[in-house]
C-alpha cells in the first residue's frame, strides 16, 4: 500500500485541513499519514482562533514519519508562519518524491489562515516541490495574477514547478488552468453554484498527491481529482450553518 503524508493543519470541524486530507486518502486507497502545523477552532461560518504548533515538534514528526514509512507523495497545505516554512522547507529539500503545495491564504468563510510576513516567504518552497495549487485570489497575492490582462504570467511560467490555477470562470465552466514551462493545459467542468465548498482545496490536493502515489502522470491525476471534487460537492451532505463540507465517499463512488 502506498504511503501518503499531509503536512496541514487540523480543522475541528472535519471538513477541511488534515481531516478533509486523510478521508481523500482513505477513498483513493492510499494510507495516509499526518503532520500538524497548527490547530484551528473553526466551524463552516469561519475560524475563532489558531493554535500554531511548535516548528521543533514539526519537524520531529516529520523525522518520525519518513524514519519509519517509505513516503510515496507529500500534500502541503496550510503553514501559517513563516517559522513553519521555513522547518518544512528545510526538510523537504532533501526528498525526492512528488510533493503537491496548496499555499493555503484564508478559509472558504473567509478567515486569514496565512500571516501577512509569511506571504513572499511560501515561494521559497515553490523549487522543492512538484506542483502548487493557487485559487484566483492566492495566484493573485503570489504571482499578481489577473486572468483578463495576463499579469502574472511570465513569473509562473519561469517558476520550477508547475502551477495549477484553480476556479477560473468562464461562463458556466470552471477553469482548471495547468502552466507547465511553455505549456498550458485546461481541465474544464461545470461550474457548481453551491455553498457545500468547504475543504475543496484540501481534497483536491490530496487527491493529487494520492492519484500519482498510484503511478497515475499528473494530468491524469488532476483530471480524476477534479471530477472527484465536482462529484463531492454535487452530492454533499447540507450540514452546517455556512460553507458546508462535501461528500468524499460519494466523489469517489462517482468516479
Amino acid at each position: 500500500m502506498k504511503v501518503v503524508l499531509t503536512i496541514a493543519g487540523s480543522d475541528s470541524s472535519g471538513g477541511a485541513g488534515i481531516q478533509a486530507d486523510l478521508k481523500t486518502f482513505e477513498n483513493f486507497g492510499v494510507f495516509g499519514a499526518s503532520v500538524l502545523t497548527v490547530l484551528t477552532a473553526q466551524n463552516t461560518t469561519g475560524v475563532k482562533s489558531i493554535s500554531q504548533i511548535d516548528s521543533n515538534f514539526v519537524r520531529e514528526q516529520l523525522e518520525m514519519v519518513f524514519d519509519d514509512f517509505e513516503v510515496a507523495a507529500v500534500k502541503i497545505g496550510m503553514l501559517f508562519s513563516n517559522e513553519i516554512i521555513d522547518t518544512v522547507r528545510e526538510f523537504i529539500k532533501n526528498l525526492d518524491i512528488p510533493i503537491v503545495l496548496d499555499p493555503v491564504f484564508v478559509s472558504k468563510a473567509g478567515s486569514k489562515l496565512l500571516s501577512d510576513d509569511a506571504v513572499e516567504n511560501m515561494k521559497s518552497l515553490f523549487p522543492y516541490v512538484t506542483l502548487i495549487t493557487p485559487n484566483t485570489f492566492e495566484a493573485k497575492g503570489l504571482f499578481n495574477f489577473n486572468e483578463n490582462n495576463n499579469s502574472g504570467v511570465e513569473e509562473i511560467k519561469s517558476l520550477p514547478c508547475k502551477v495549477l490555477i484553480k476556479n477560473i470562470k468562464k461562463g458556466t465552466q470552471s477553469i482548471d488552468r495547468l502552466y507547465s514551462n511553455e505549456n498550458i493545459i485546461e481541465f474544464e467542468s461545470a461550474f457548481l453554484n453551491s455553498e457545500n465548498t468547504h475543504g475543496t482545496g484540501c481534497s483536491f490536493s490530496s487527491a493529487i498527491a494520492a492519484n500519482i502515489a498510484l503511478g497515475k502522470n499528473l494530468e491524469d491525476a488532476i483530471s480524476v481529482a477534479n471530477k472527484f471534487v465536482f462529484e463531492a460537492i454535487k452530492n454533499a451532505p447540507e450540514l452546517g450553518k455556512g460553507k458546508g463540507p462535501i461528500a468524499h465517499k460519494k466523489g469517489f463512488e462517482c468516479l
